[in-house]
């Protein structure tokens, strides 16, 4: 059939001509994406090396089994924060209720490394007897062991993939160079003479060790925070960089009374005299009974008169309270145990805002203060 001068047949080859064509310059136009996508992939893969080798660089990899273990926490603080954890090392001085809480916690969490000193007998009617995590021990076994042997037990348990080792000796003798393997130093039931030692061997080492101390008094309770120059990240729209300067032990047990702000919390003051008396009376920590009161009184009078201090603001009924209650309140032990981890956990980690620098409870009220006491 003709139209227009032309078969139809010539229409069809016309037709096939322009659709072969139509198809060759398809096929060009997709091997140029092609091209274009394997010189980008060959771009960004260098990048993302290098990028991945920043991020990871000092950091030990996570292993399966520590990522499956810590999945959830890793959701929370990220994966670097959860390396560094895992490369932490702790030293807990002083096991009672509250650090026992503290410790497990911290090993929940995936610290890598507990050292824990206690050399006291493990008895039935050890400090032990407020936590309810640690078997109480039968006074038949043999050998007889340490609160530490036996507080290192309940925590391996608990995670075992945590190195946990026990360190023997008097704290007090342990030299500057003992502390510089270690990433945070928590110490309780020692003197505060003992506590200073400690906390001025940790800022004498040239990288950051982070120190505290946690004393429980039945139902109340107070921690000292001392990161001495410490930076941390919080991330709002970016990530930004804090850095934060803390006062030694010393500085915050001895500054002068009248210097601080009217209102601070009395257990702040509370706890000092309790601290001297003990230390005047050559007393062992928590060695007291509301019978000292008279002379509480009177102590507590000196030295408000010698701080220009007014004494009403330290109560006789808080001081009584102190004095009576010898023993460690479980409740108050879950609570101090708790924010003590979490400061740990963010001062090794780098992620989160720490307290600065003494944290306050009383059960009576139950409040918890955050207090920054610092020399003016």
């Amino acid at each position: 059939m003709w139209k227009n001068g032309k078969k139809d047949e010539d229409f069809k080859n016309i037709g096939l001509k322009e659709l072969l064509c139509v198809e060759e310059d398809a096929r060009r136009s997709r091997t140029e994406e092609r091209h274009v996508l394997c010189r980008s992939v060959q771009l960004l893969i260098p990048m993302f090396l290098r990028r991945l080798k920043l991020d990871s660089a000092g950091e030990d990899e996570l292993s399966e089994q520590e990522t499956a273990l810590y999945d959830r926490q890793i959701r929370i603080w990220g994966v670097v924060a959860q390396r560094r954890l895992n490369k932490s090392h702790v030293f807990v001085s002083g096991l009672n209720g509250t650090l026992v809480e503290s410790c497990k916690n911290v090993v929940l969490a995936g610290v890598g490394r507990l050292t824990l000193h206690d050399d006291r007998v493990a008895t039935e009617d050890s400090l032990l007897s407020a936590s309810c995590l640690v078997r109480q021990p039968d006074n038949s076994e043999t050998p007889v062991k340490s609160i530490a042997e036996l507080c290192s037990e309940f925590l391996q348990d608990i995670n075992p993939m945590i190195h946990i080792s026990i360190q023997k000796g008097d704290l007090s003798s342990f030299g500057v160079e003992f502390f510089k393997d270690f990433d945070a130093v928590v110490v309780s039931c020692c003197s505060q003479s003992t506590k200073k030692l400690v906390n001025e061997k940790c800022r004498t080492l040239s990288r950051n060790v982070a120190f505290y101390t946690v004393h429980c008094r039945g139902s109340c309770g107070e921690i000292f925070i001392d990161l001495n120059n410490h930076s941390y990240s919080k991330k709002q729209k970016e990530s930004i960089l804090y850095q934060l300067k803390y006062p030694s032990f010393e500085e915050v047990t001895t500054v002068p009374w009248r210097s601080l702000d009217t209102g601070l919390c009395p257990l702040f003051f509370a706890m000092r005299v309790i601290d001297k008396f003990e230390q005047l009376e050559g007393r062992n920590v928590g060695d007291t009974s509301f019978k000292d009161l008279p002379r509480v009184l009177k102590l507590r009078k000196e030295l408000c008169e010698d701080q220009s201090f007014d004494e009403s603001q330290i109560p006789d009924t808080l001081l009584l309270r102190l004095l009576a209650e010898t023993t460690e309140f479980p409740p108050v032990c879950s609570i101090l145990g708790g924010v003590l981890a979490q400061e740990v956990i963010k001062a090794v980690s780098g992620k989160g805002t720490p307290l600065k620098n003494c944290f306050f409870f009383d059960a009576k009220n139950g409040k918890g203060i955050v207090e920054d006491i610092s020399p003016a």
